[in-house]
């Protein structure tokens, strides 16, 4: 199984404190089922100042350490960049980096409270350079909770959304959870990563175990197919998106779980 988001590099951002934290939290990963993981830490979110050529680096120990304590579990980079307007110049100067480094997929968080009015522009222009854009966790901006359709604007002009295993199983509360669960109905979320951190748990088999209970096991099969597509730079599996019709103030159509 493969983790496509994860803050399992030591010492940075909300990560493992140590290497050897790290290498516990890659035990964890393998007991898990999970042989491939992608180490996804914070760029330009408050003091977290993460890289690409730092990333690569702490990326290469990570998987020495793991290779000499015959760990099987693979580390690729990553990176987890909150979105600010200048974003376009970030990978003109080599300071973001694609998952896997060499795929065009690029994770983008949202701010927490709000959408960006930018956003639309930029996602278009960072297309326009070649790249693809994941909106991870969607389901917990408190401005897409309350509008989702934000998000469908977005789906529907080319990006892709990550939603987190955790939101799935509610161990981000009800909200994010109800509106995870909206995202998944109308074709907007593509992949799941755990976005783990030395305070979080996987979740993963349980978030696809939600999955397989509310819409069968295709669309499990499609979101772990997709998570194989992203760090090989293949075209990801997706259905049309679907406008999210109000049926009430703040409820919105879903099958519970």
């Amino acid at each position: 199984m493969i983790d496509i988001h994860s803050h399992i590099l030591p010492g940075i951002d909300e990560g493992p404190p140590s290497m050897e934290d790290s290498i516990e939290l890659a035990k964890e990963a393998v007991y898990h089922g999970i042989d491939t993981i992608v180490a996804a830490p914070h760029h330009n979110s408050g003091p977290c100042m993460n890289y690409r050529k730092d990333i690569l680096l702490q990326v290469k120990a990570l998987n020495e350490q793991l290779r000499l304590r015959k760990i099987d579990l693979t580390v690729l980079p990553g990176q987890e960049t909150r979105v600010y307007g200048d974003m376009i110049d970030g990978f003109k100067k080599g300071e973001i980096l694609t998952i896997n480094d060499d795929t065009p997929y690029v994770f983008i968080e949202l701010p927490h409270d709000h959408v960006p009015s930018y956003i639309g522009n930029l996602l278009f222009n960072i297309q326009l350079e070649g790249y693809q854009p994941i909106i991870v966790h969607p389901e917990r901006n408190k401005e897409i909770q309350e509008k989702p359709n934000l998000l469908y604007t977005l789906i529907k002009n080319g990006a892709y959304a990550q939603l987190s295993a955790a939101s799935l199983v509610g161990k981000f509360g009800r909200t994010a959870k109800r509106t995870a669960l909206v995202l998944l109905q109308h074709n907007l979320a593509h992949v799941i990563g755990s976005g783990i951190t030395k305070g979080r748990k996987f979740h993963l088999k349980e978030a696809y175990q939600v999955i397989r209970k509310q819409y069968g096991t295709e669309v499990v099969y499609n979101f772990k197919e997709n998570t194989q597509n992203v760090i090989d730079g293949e075209i990801l599996i997706s259905e049309p998106p679907v406008y999210i019709k109000k049926k009430g103030l703040f409820t919105y159509m879903y099958k519970p779980v």
